[in-house]
């Protein structure tokens, strides 16, 4: 059965590109029904437009607290009733009651081998830090920033003279693989969570 799933997005969308494009060559058995952005001026919007998604907007800067902006996201989440939830790129961190709503229904992409280099600034963490592996991380959402239990991850090197912006290009190429890869397995319900431990079928 063909699986609904909506995008949460903040910026310029390639990841969610990605993702669209895998279920126009086939390669997930899904529907795309909705893009939800908290910026009004995300790129991600314009590629929703050119692939006929429909767009909801849920301005953060419009709403007088995050309590309220997240009540507004979660009552949008809802009417969208998708399967699926995928972050890419979306530049807040969700609050518990979401979270909860949606536990083993969203998932996140995140530019680091989790659990290293949560958060922000992950690939200037690696780099800082001076590992020789980075690399991306698919998982599940739970209340934990960047702490769900992992479905995929990718690896890139870490050579000799990069800087935060050459290694996050290295690893964009690798999340651009590893979500629609993670999303795919996800609409094939070969995925099942047994504590911290995601079990590909």
């Amino acid at each position: 059965m063909t699986k609904r799933i909506a995008v949460v997005a903040s910026g310029r969308g390639s990841n969610f590109q990605a993702v669209i494009d895998a279920i126009g060559d086939g390669l997930i058995p899904a529907r795309c029904v909705a893009l939800i952005t908290d910026n009004p001026k995300a790129f991600a919007i314009e590629r929703a437009r050119r692939a006929d998604i429909p767009v909801t907007i849920v301005d953060y800067t419009s709403f007088p607290s995050r309590e309220v902006y997240e009540k507004a996201l979660l009552e949008v989440m809802r009417q969208v009733n998708a399967d699926l939830f995928v972050l890419a790129g979306y530049m807040r961190i969700l609050g518990k009651d979401l979270v909860r709503e949606f536990a083993g229904e969203m998932v996140n992409i995140h530019p680091a081998l989790l659990p290293s280099f949560t958060g922000l600034h992950a690939q200037r963490q690696a780099i800082q830090h001076g590992v020789k592996i980075a690399g991306c991380t698919v998982h599940f959402v739970d209340e934990h920033l960047d702490g769900g239990p992992i479905i995929l991850q990718l690896c890139v090197p870490v050579f000799e003279g990069d800087d935060e912006a050459s290694l996050a290009e290295r690893i964009l190429e690798e999340e651009h693989l590893a979500l629609p890869e993670a999303v795919r397995l996800f609409c094939e319900d070969r995925l099942t969570i047994e504590g911290r431990i995601v079990r590909i079928r």
